[in-house]
């Protein structure tokens, strides 16, 4: 640093402040209250829905009416008894069982239970599974 004239620095004050408050701060009670003792003009909004998510999921809302008008009792459709019969008859003129049925048409055994018990909705392509692996007609007479 051999004699190139007077040093001098270049440098800006710098001023480090808060971070301006967040939304969550601008609703603080304390905040809310301070700013009332001072005159300032306070608005409170109620949000429709605010915080939940009820318009998204609830699908009820178009047709509540015409679902509460409506007085039908309206159920699935269930295997008739004379299917029930006809798989139960058909399964023990080949001595199987539910298990060994159901193996053979590759679903669980609780299908077939259903089936024979009549609790299950009827699938078309479940039957035709069922006539395949019994040799007999279960549906209606084509």
């Amino acid at each position: 640093m051999a004699g190139t004239g007077p040093m001098s620095q270049d440098w800006e004050p710098v001023v480090i402040r808060k971070r301006a408050p967040n939304s969550a701060a601008k609703r603080d009670e304390k905040t809310v209250n301070a700013a009332r003792r001072a005159g300032a003009d306070i608005e409170t909004v109620r949000k429709y829905n605010a915080g939940t998510n009820k318009a998204a999921s609830s699908s009820t809302s178009l047709n509540t009416k015409t679902l509460d008008d409506d007085t039908e009792n309206l159920t699935h459709e269930r295997v008739p008894t004379e299917l029930k019969k006809a798989i139960m008859q058909a399964r023990t003129e080949k001595k199987l069982t539910q298990s060994q049925l159901a193996q053979l048409i590759n679903e669980k055994p609780q299908v077939i239970q259903e089936y024979e018990s009549g609790k299950a909705i009827p699938n078309q392509q479940i039957l035709s599974k069922l006539e395949r692996a019994l040799g007999a007609k279960l549906r209606g007479k084509k």
